[in-house]
């Protein structure tokens, strides 16, 4: 099976679909700062597109074998930041709101056998609009589909990260698969196992042996902040009067800011700021900074030789914005499983 990944970030879809054995054709994004990471990873091109201004008839010009469409699968993750409960405006006037309906137009464009696309689980409340509208894509081109919420956490993802999932195929009718972890199940994965093996290192260092395992500066009393956070998920309600924020004096807000993480749990929802201890439960569990590059993208399931380019505020974007790669390969394989049964069978029959 072949497949393109649109959107496609610093690339962890598309890990995800390799290591499930799926032949990524390319990358497209408009966002020129993940090229050096996607590529260099992958040895797959990125096209820095803009989704809005190609068609499917130039896509297939350059890689002609998009015409085989039986055998290929389109991925589409289109930017979640429209219907995140963190955008406080009003969805329909973010610039990135109609992306998905793009994707959906290149769909009826090239035809491909197979669909997948992932975003935030309150697109199904806050794009509720432009979800039913790629649906009547769907069903226009006669696609068979199945969508759920569903968490990282339960595919082997030390997360908790909830996020609306469709497949859609019309060669066969498509199931979410079912979780692989969880109650009677394998256990989750936890920070402690996924993080635990680094080398300790202090806010704003950087161990060069082990590539974007750094931590961000902190201020004098942010450090001071986080020195007073009990270790295994303490949070900033644990500190003594003086170091409270006053905004948190008048209002508690999100208890989680500035929190550690717990060890033996799996980790929060990681964000694009997921290195910075003010704008969530992203501290150490133990060491008095927030987790490093590194920690994140392992949290996010990439191996440590998935090595991120750019500033530190790219790569924490590449990382809090990426589909975690154990769980694009689960969906991935699973796509490829049913495709080559229906091939089996069809086969069979002839």
């Amino acid at each position: 099976m072949n497949a393109i990944d649109f959107f496609c970030g610093g690339g962890g879809m598309t890990r995800g679909l390799l290591d499930a054995n799926i032949n990524v054709l390319f990358g497209l994004d408009f966002n020129p700062s993940c090229c050096n990471t996607y590529e260099h990873n992958n040895h797959i091109p990125y096209l820095n597109y803009d989704i809005t201004n190609i068609t499917g008839d130039q896509l297939i010009y350059e890689f002609p074998v998009l015409k085989d469409t039986n055998e290929l699968l389109m991925v589409g993750c289109a930017p979640c930041q429209p219907f995140s409960r963190l955008n406080r405006n009003d969805p329909n006037k973010h610039q990135s709101v109609n992306l998905l309906n793009e994707f959906g137009r290149l769909i009826k464009e090239i035809k491909p056998a197979h669909i997948l696309i992932e975003n935030v689980a309150t697109i199904k409340r806050r794009g509720r609009h432009i979800l039913n509208k790629f649906l009547e894509i769907l069903e226009e081109e006669q696609y068979m589909y199945d969508s759920a919420i569903i968490n990282a956490k339960d595919y082997g993802v030390p997360q908790n990260r909830k996020r609306f999932v469709l497949i859609a195929s019309r060669i066969f009718e498509p199931h979410i698969p079912p979780a692989t972890h969880g109650p009677n199940l394998l256990p989750y994965v936890t920070v402690r196992r996924t993080i635990e093996k680094y080398p300790a290192i202090q806010a704003g260092e950087e161990n060069i042996e082990i590539a974007n395992h750094k931590a961000a500066k902190l201020s004098q009393l942010n450090l001071q902040r986080i020195m007073n956070t009990p270790h295994d998920g303490g949070s900033r309600t644990d500190w003594p009067d003086e170091l409270w924020l006053n905004c948190h004096k008048k209002n508690v807000g999100h208890t989680d800011v500035y929190g550690r993480m717990y060890w033996d749990l799996v980790s929060p929802t990681l964000t694009s700021k997921c290195v910075s201890i003010s704008n969530g439960r992203f501290g150490h569990p133990e060491q008095n900074r927030a987790i490093s590059l590194r920690e994140a993208a392992a949290l996010q399931t990439f191996k440590d030789d998935y090595v991120f380019e750019g500033s530190q505020v790219e790569i924490a974007k590449q990382i809090g914005n990426a589909v975690p790669v154990q769980l694009a390969y689960a969906l991935g394989r699973y796509i490829l499983n049913q495709h080559m049964v229906n091939n089996t069978n069809e086969n069979g029959d002839k």
